[in-house]
């Protein structure tokens, strides 16, 4: 539906009110705002409509529209889009710069990092709006290219502080950008019977009322069906529907389309259906491989008839199908011979773009062809290096389809579904592996196959069949000398083992069968699947290795990951601090986000368990990346972890909301079930404890214990056991808590590591029958919680408490107000707050609980200013979090007041541990 300049849209003054509203409030922020309706409905004159507005309102528009036929031209939208702001990415930062140039072929194709594109795309847009408000103008957004989409979403998620307005276009049931709260999607239904007779009798005003009821009532509201029907009304018959015609209204338009293509002449037809199936709109082009299949359609007047017509727009030098509706009809009339003859001529016109050419030889391809196939593979790996793993996905997917071989077939789809599994595809993994499946297949296509069928469920069956039969397909990979994939096979086992327990003896095969890989002992790898599957029996040989290793794993993010993971499976969480924190400077470096998120992620809990309780250092990212990134497991890990951080510091809270969304993707995802649940039962019970409940928090930590219960994860018993001591003591459950110590010493092994030494020393010195438990006690704090001010403050608690209940007083305030002072400085006030209760039972008065400036803070906003402290600008600031500096800017600009101060100068002293202020 169109609009001549200066009409107003017929039955359209809600939608565009809504629009236009958010446009003029632009200085608020950014906002995202999609269109959604069938084809036809309007959606493309109403962002038309509201384009011409922000223009009149001294908006900058940037446009893109998207074509299905350049769907796997990675970043064509993007480049379409950016065109008028690429002379200005000489200001980007190197990384940046060079990504996002060679995506569109203009710099070293190696260069190409999709998150450092996209982040440049965001700075050249903010840049644009420091010098107006910019209304980025997508229309068929689910016609672009995927790599496209993927950084515009990364783009949508960041303009809320900028004077940035995203809107686009789309179909229903396809929602590029599937984050729902980054976006506003308004829905466009069709006109109102009113609207639908007032557009009909403007566009068709001698229609008689007999054809005019029947096309108001086959229309159905849709406007591109009111003109085009009336048109076949006024002609007589092109596309007039039968009285009987009950299809639906798209496939009424079609055939409306392909009726009116039915009338071109011979050389004309031949252009449009060129048109219709060309992945790009070059007039030039579409015209000489059009020669080809006719030769009169190189004549200069063979496409006016379908101007003509309304089926072809040409406008400086390109040229389109009318509408998407015209090309689909087209398609639909054409013979797959003949589809196939158009591809041909594409391709040979197209020599020179082999990557382009290469494309249309696979659509002209009449059966397999392992030369095309070949090909198709080796672009695949070149839009691989470019980051566009979507189009390479695809690629080899077709790739697949013209494999004689069908060992070589099954290779390929293999080599799709891991790219899929690299994206988080789900489905598509699913799809192509249940393909694969039926497929007689090599020794190792048939182990990898196996890998991918479990990758997205580890754990989602613990059988032990089944991690036996992972395991002995490790030890053929192995025995074929396939190290890599015999390490990525157990690895899965393994992962299996953590959620639920197998038992000993699978867990020893396991064990067995990685020492028996190739690989040296201390290769990170073998360590990850040793801690992993055994991190209590092999602790102190797993600790030894991880010794041999430094903290930077040489240089190696990757590996480093892996350490860190095999430090933090076996308890020894300071060194998994290390590691992990290595990992995660090098992998922002990298802009690898998918594994930054996990990394983040899974140091959240090292610091929970070390007793660092700052969400701004590693949870909350988390949170957020994981979102992004489509990792709901590590984004669910990460909320129970800012949820034990906001409990410590504001109190208890059964009902979480970051502990009801993590419970809610446990219940989805039986992959990390009982890990998710273990870990928001330990969130619980904390919580309950720091609030002096501790009825329910026995309960909630009692699960965790309870073999029945899903709850129940083997290793973080270790985790949990001495929280449950501190509330049975207090609910005179000391004897049942005894006896699960004893199973939790079991578990543990002869020399433990760090992390569960502290717990299990803890927890014997609380439920100690009175005549061993100050010695327990005292041996305790000068044990292995010594460094670690949180447990050692929690000793001294227990400490003091045991003191005061004997009546000894005045021996109890010391460590009393020891472990007071220690939990107000790590900002866990509920606990410091239980502490002073426990001095005021002494008799004494007076203390108030500080107030660090810093705590006014947001997480996000406590990062910023740190790094800002630092001395990074917001650039660098912004580079590193992958924000738009204006953003940086923003959220420091928020910060200054609640830290009390005016300038960057002063951030440093006002972050410092010892800036407070004392409660009223």
């Amino acid at each position: 539906m169109t609009a001549a300049p200066g009409t107003r849209l017929l039955g359209r003054d809600a939608e565009r009110r809504e629009l236009t509203e958010r446009l003029d409030e632009i200085g608020h922020g950014g906002v995202v705002l999609g269109l959604v309706g069938e084809p036809g409905v309007g959606k493309s004159a109403l962002l038309a409509d509201v384009t011409e507005h922000a223009r009149a309102s001294g908006f900058r528009v940037l446009a893109a529209r998207g074509a299905g036929s350049e769907t796997h031209l990675p970043y064509a939208a993007l480049h379409q889009l950016l065109r008028p702001l690429l002379p200005h990415a000489d200001r980007l930062p190197e990384h940046q710069r060079e990504s996002l140039l060679a995506c569109f072929a203009m710099a070293d194709p190696g260069a190409v990092n999709p998150f450092f594109s996209a982040l440049a795309v965001l700075e050249l847009l903010v840049d644009a709006a420091a010098e107006a408000p910019v209304l980025v103008h997508l229309d068929d957004l689910h016609r672009m290219d995927q790599p496209s989409v993927d950084a515009l979403a990364f783009v949508a998620r960041r303009v809320g502080a900028e004077p940035i307005a995203i809107v686009c276009t789309t179909h229903p049931g396809s929602l590029p950008f599937p984050d729902d709260e980054a976006v506003r999607w308004i829905e466009v239904g069709g006109l109102d019977d009113a609207a639908a007779a007032a557009l009909l009798a403007a566009r068709a005003p001698a229609l008689d009322p007999v054809r005019r009821d029947r096309i108001l009532r086959h229309a159905e509201g849709n406007p591109l069906a009111l003109l085009e029907l009336a048109t076949a009304a006024g002609d007589g018959h092109r596309g007039w529907p039968d009285p009987d015609d009950d299809v639906p209204m798209t496939a009424r338009l079609e055939r409306a389309f392909a009726a009116r293509a039915a009338e071109l002449d011979p050389a004309a037809r031949t252009i449009v259906e060129v048109a219709a199936l060309d992945d790009g709109d070059d007039v030039a082009e579409i015209v000489a491989a059009a020669e080809l299949l006719n030769p009169a359609a190189g004549l200069p007047s063979a496409a006016q008839q379908a101007l003509d017509l309304g089926l072809l727009t040409v406008q400086a030098g390109t040229c389109r199908v009318a509408h998407p509706l015209v090309a689909s009809a087209l398609r639909r009339s054409l013979s797959a011979a003949a589809r196939r003859a158009v591809h041909a001529a594409l391709a040979q016109v197209l020599s020179g773009q082999p990557e382009r050419a290469v494309a249309h030889r696979a659509e002209a391809a009449a059966g397999p062809d392992e030369q095309i196939a070949a090909e198709l593979e080796s672009t695949a790996a070149d839009c691989r290096r470019r980051g566009a793993v979507s189009s390479a996905l695809a690629r080899l997917e077709r790739a697949a389809a013209l494999s004689p071989d069908p060992h070589r077939r099954a290779a390929r789809l293999l080599g799709a579904a891991e790219l899929g599994y690299e994206l988080g595809r789900f489905a598509q993994v699913e799809q192509i592996t249940a393909d694969v499946a039926g497929m007689d297949l090599p020794a190792r296509e048939r182990s990898r196959l196996t890998w991918l069928t479990g990758a997205f469920h580890d754990g989602a069956t613990s059988e032990p069949a089944e991690i036996r039969h992972l395991v002995g397909l490790a030890r053929r990979a192995a025995g074929d000398d396939d190290a890599d994939l015999a390490m990525q096979l157990l690895f899965g086992a393994a992962r299996r083992v953590w959620w639920r327990d197998p038992g000993e003896g699978v867990r020893g095969e396991v064990v067995d069968a990685a020492r028996r890989v190739a690989l040296p002992p201390g290769d990170p790898r073998v360590l990850a699947v040793l801690g992993l599957s055994e991190s209590l029996t092999l602790a102190p040989a797993v600790v030894h290795r991880l010794d041999a290793w430094p903290a930077d794993a040489r240089g190696r993010p990757d590996l480093a990951a892996l350490l860190g993971v095999a430090a933090f499976c076996v308890g020894d969480f300071g060194r998994a601090d290390s590691f992990l924190s290595a990992a995660i400077g090098e992998l922002r470096t990298q802009g690898r986000l998918s594994l930054l998120a996990e990394a983040l992620a899974l140091r959240s809990w090292a610091e929970i368990n070390t007793g660092v309780f700052d969400a701004s250092r590693s949870a909350d990212e988390a949170r957020r990346l994981a979102d992004e990134t489509g990792q709901a497991v590590w984004g669910a890990t990460a909320r129970i972890a800012v949820a034990v951080v906001d409990a410590l510091g504001g109190g208890w809270d059964v009902r979480h909301p970051l502990l009801t969304e993590a419970e809610d993707t446990a219940s989805r995802t039986p992959t990390a079930s009982s890990s998710l649940l273990a870990a928001a039962q330990l969130a619980r019970g904390i919580a309950a404890l720091g609030a002096e409940r501790p009825e329910p928090a026995y309960g909630e930590l009692h699960r965790v214990f309870v073999p029945t219960d899903p709850a129940c994860q083997r290793v973080q018993q270790l985790w949990t056991i001495s929280y449950l001591a501190d509330a049975a003591v207090a609910t005179g459950r000391r004897e049942e808590a005894a006896a699960l110590l004893g199973s939790a010493e079991r578990l543990a092994g002869e020399a433990p590591a760090t992390g569960p030494t502290i717990a299990l020393e803890y927890s014997r010195a609380v439920l100690a029958d009175p005549a061993s438990a100050e010695e327990l006690l005292l041996a305790a704090l000068d044990g292995a919680a010594r460094d670690f001010p949180w447990h050692h403050a929690r000793l001294r608690l227990a400490h003091g408490a045991w003191l005061r209940r004997r009546q000894r007083t005045v021996e109890s305030r010391a460590p009393l107000r020891a472990a007071r002072a220690t939990f107000d400085a790590a900002g866990a006030h509920t606990w410091a707050l239980r502490a002073d209760r426990e001095l005021r039972a002494t008799g004494e008065r007076g203390w108030r609980p500080a107030t660090r400036p810093r705590e006014q803070l947001s997480p996000q906003e406590t990062q910023i200013a740190e790094l800002a402290a630092q001395g990074l600008s917001n650039r660098e600031i912004g580079q590193r979090l992958f924000l738009s500096h204006r953003t940086v800017g923003s959220h420091l600009y928020r910060a200054f007041p609640k830290l009390g101060i005016t300038s960057r100068a002063q951030l440093a002293a006002a972050l410092a541990p010892d800036a407070l202020s004392r409660r009223d």
